[in-house]
């Protein structure tokens, strides 16, 4: 193996990724106007209908010159010395290898901020304002982007700084050690993220007593379902699409209904979107997708350990200095069809939790109600009726609409 040859295989898998990716959205472009399913029809009206066909179609044009533009800049980057020239200009200012990751790893995350807000801009603002999603006032564009940068720089550099030193005070164990780290911090994350992170950009407010919350209550109780937290999120500032969704473990669990969910679905509705939530409890759903993901987490971290060191990884990009910013670099990029490989099967594992949910729902008689939800969502957020099935099977975390419907309308066994 040669630094040529890592070079190639970088190349490669960049431009056989960005092909790929290509094929895939453009193959599920040119099924936008295959004939809707009959337990599809209805969904929309014909004006309706066109909206969403304009508007799936504006997404894909918007995506291609985003993926286009996002490309051409990593492959310029790459092939004009972009890796070694921030890398002599970091090393400018420190000697200190924790200190000269920490200000490379910056610089990118700086740069793609500022890269990726006119395209934020563009599709909140032109996109998803004509087709009258949008609600964000641009102060409100402006806070949240500010509030992000700001918690991604504080805990993202607590964190980087904290695997580098690991990383320089165990060079062939550090591993082991991220590993334990970065699982406590998830649980963590599991656990409090309602409560720490999504007030700092939303409000959440204790669903009122009255018809509603009695409903949800009587249901919980139903099946055996502790629910003392019920809140409504201000999903409405920023969007008329509507969700839910279900956090934490034991007395730390919350359900979240956004405002735009309570306006759009009847009672009866929102108590089948909650059974489904519920049915995601009750088949330890949540907690299955954290044990797989630390696991997953720590076979790549244990291949990086293998390969992190390896001169060859820094040659490749024109570098004669080993460190860990470039080792994982090119690590992360040379990784890139085994993360396609686990993503698809993480997809394939969640498309079986969706459809385990539903039939918990199924199960207590809301087969009709989760059904006609599914329909005003997929109406109110101008859903693909028709995607390809190849699409589905690579992306989708969730059944297309028409095979969750199908599935809810076959008798429980």
């Amino acid at each position: 193996m040669t630094p040529q040859l890592i070079f190639i295989g970088i190349t490669t898998i960049i431009v056989a990724n960005f092909v790929f990716e290509l094929l895939l959205d453009y193959l599920n472009f040119r099924h936008f106007n295959d004939p809707i399913p009959k337990e599809l029809e209805g969904i929309y009206g014909k004006e309706d209908y066109q909206k969403s066909q304009n508007y799936k179609t504006d997404n894909f044009k918007f995506g291609l010159v985003q993926s286009t533009f996002s490309f051409v800049l990593l492959l310029l980057f790459i092939n004009l010395n972009g890796f070694k020239l921030l890398d002599d200009f970091v090393r400018q200012f420190t000697d200190n290898s924790l200190f000269v990751s920490l200000l490379y790893f910056g610089f990118f995350f700086i740069t793609s901020t500022l890269i990726s807000i006119p395209f934020s801009f563009y599709q909140s603002f032109v996109i998803e304002a004509r087709f009258g999603f949008n609600k964000m006032a641009k102060l409100l564009f402006v806070k949240d982007l500010i509030k992000s940068f700001a918690l991604t720089l504080i805990i993202g550099g607590i964190i980087l700084s904290l695997i580098l030193w690991f990383f320089e005070q165990y060079p062939k164990t550090f591993w082991i050690y991220t590993w334990i780290f970065i699982a406590f911090f998830s649980l963590l994350m599991n656990l409090f993220y309602t409560s720490l992170i999504v007030p700092l950009f939303n409000k959440l407010t204790p669903i009122e007593a009255g018809t509603l919350k009695d409903l949800l209550c009587a249901f919980a109780l139903k099946v055996n379902f502790k629910i003392d937290k019920i809140y409504m999120i201000d999903g409405s500032k920023r969007s008329t699409k509507a969700n839910a969704f279900f956090s934490g473990f034991g007395k730390t669990k919350k359900v979240v209904l956004y405002d735009t969910l309570l306006n759009d679905l009847s009672n009866d509705e929102i108590v089948a979107v909650l059974a489904h939530e519920v049915g995601h409890y009750k088949k330890n759903h949540i907690l299955y997708n954290f044990i797989i993901n630390i696991l997953q987490i720590g076979v790549v971290l244990y291949i990086l350990s293998l390969f992190i060191n390896n001169s060859l990884l820094a040659q490749s990009l024109g570098l004669k200095q080993t460190s860990f910013h470039i080792g994982l670099i090119v690590f992360m990029i040379l990784y890139t069809p085994i993360s396609v490989l686990t993503g698809l099967i993480m997809a394939i594992l969640s498309r079986k939790f969706e459809y385990q949910a539903d039939n918990f729902a199924k199960l207590y008689g809301y087969s009709e109600q989760l059904i006609s939800a599914l329909k005003k969502l997929s109406k109110l957020s101008y859903s693909n009726l028709t995607p390809h099935r190849l699409y589905v099977f690579i992306h989708y975390s969730h059944p297309t609409i028409f095979q969750r419907i199908i599935n809810l309308k076959q008798k429980v066994l």
